[in-house]
């Protein structure tokens, strides 16, 4: 059993008037920074915010027309395919059931929930969750709806290709992470179907590399605690292996820096929210730029369903790496007036303070000297040195923290 492209045709049709037909933008200044032409598909604006909606709508849709439909679906999820699920089930009249880890975040047990699903906390793994919702399937006479390995959800998920390339026909090169392979399995079916010369690059995270070791033959550490966990997926498909193995031309790996920087960028530089599986395709391009250089490529944003506490970590992490929130500890004497004076000096200097924390206890200094911890936002790295300096000319010995 394989995927065609006319299957993904034809999932074009089926779902055209129930998903997102989302845009793929030119990406000028980000463009610009790395030496290519970048576009991006942004699947982030799908309902639930990811691609998952595609593969989920065929899927329940053919389940729902089906000569002896069944009493509803059951699917294994912690994330972006459990509200795919829950989202089309409803829309179908289906009852679903999502079985969840039973460490899953309550923000999104709440948004599955919120969209009609039944959610069952069990497992303490996801595998452990799809062996639960397997038996449950059985049990309850549901279908079990797999998040990757079936030819329905490859085919749904393949149509995001078909768009790219309908509204960017010149695109030379395609970047797609991979969890599963559902996506780009189906996106290079497509793909390769209607331009043989294109070449499909898939990215996974360093962290859980389980497709590119299951191509090669290869045993690999696998984890799944990163920012990139939706596509941390230590069992890859079956049948998205074989199609991959066929039509894709690499797959790279993306170390954790690259994905924190790439959520930060497409943020700062783009007004794009993605999560860190979202922002894999992006990470990879600009890991690498010289490989992709003078290209037309074309980069999925496959999701942007990330925690709000994450998203602004990431953010405020990346200030402080280009330096525009800066933390310095600066050495005084403890008397009276010098936090006024000190202060001074650095919002004289272009400097805004957020936050001072005086240290007299848990330092080596005299008794009579102290230490002070500012946080502050600046113009960046050479504003910066150049606070520092007026300290230390004043008399006051300082470094970034």
């Amino acid at each position: 059993m394989t995927v065609t492209a006319q299957d993904v045709a034809s999932a074009a049709l089926a779902i055209k008037s129930y998903v997102v037909r989302t845009p793929t933008i030119a990406a000028t200044r980000l463009s610009e920074m790395l030496g290519l032409q970048l576009f991006l598909k942004l699947e982030n604006l799908q309902f639930t915010g990811s691609f998952k909606d595609r593969g989920s709508c065929l899927k329940l849709q053919r389940l729902a027309q089906a000569d002896d439909p069944p009493a509803g679906v059951v699917a294994a999820s912690a994330g972006n395919h459990a509200q795919g699920v829950a989202y089309h089930a409803r829309r179908l009249g289906l009852r679903a059931v999502i079985v969840m880890p039973q460490n899953t975040p309550f923000s999104k047990v709440e948004r599955t929930e919120a969209l009609g699903a039944e959610v069952l906390l069990r497992g303490e793994s996801l595998a452990e969750s799809a062996v639960y919702a397997t038996a449950l399937a059985a049990e309850r006479q549901l279908a079990y709806v797999h998040p990757y390995d079936d030819p329905a959800i490859i085919a749904g998920q393949g149509t995001a290709a078909l768009e790219m390339l309908e509204d960017q026909p010149q695109l030379d090169t395609l970047v797609i992470p991979i969890g599963g392979g559902g996506l780009c399995a189906g996106m290079a079916t497509w793909a390769k179907h209607v331009r043989p010369t294109i070449r499909v690059i898939g990215v996974q995270s360093a962290m859980c590399p389980s497709m590119l070791a299951h191509l090669r033959g290869e045993k690999r550490a696998l984890h799944t605690h990163t920012l990139a966990e939706g596509i941390a997926v230590k069992t890859p498909g079956v049948l998205t292996g074989e199609i991959l193995k066929r039509l894709v031309d690499d797959i790279v790996l993306v170390d954790e820096a690259d994905v924190e920087t790439a959520v930060q960028m497409l943020v700062t530089q783009q007004k794009v929210v993605a999560e860190g599986a979202g922002a894999a395709g992006f990470a990879a391009v600009m890991k690498d730029p010289a490989s992709f250089k003078g290209r037309e490529v074309g980069v999925v944003i496959c999701g942007g369903n990330i925690d709000r506490r994450m998203l602004s970590t990431v953010l405020l992490r990346g200030l402080k790496r280009d330096g525009k929130v800066a933390k310095l500890r600066i050495a005084i004497h403890d008397v009276p007036g010098v936090l006024a004076q000190v202060t001074q000096m650095i919002g004289a200097a272009g400097a805004d303070i957020i936050e001072v924390e005086h240290q007299r206890l848990f330092t080596n200094l005299a008794p009579r000297q102290a230490e002070l911890d500012v946080v502050m936002e600046t113009r960046g790295k050479p504003h910066v040195d150049q606070i520092v300096l007026t300290l230390e000319a004043a008399g006051f010995p300082a470094r970034s923290l």
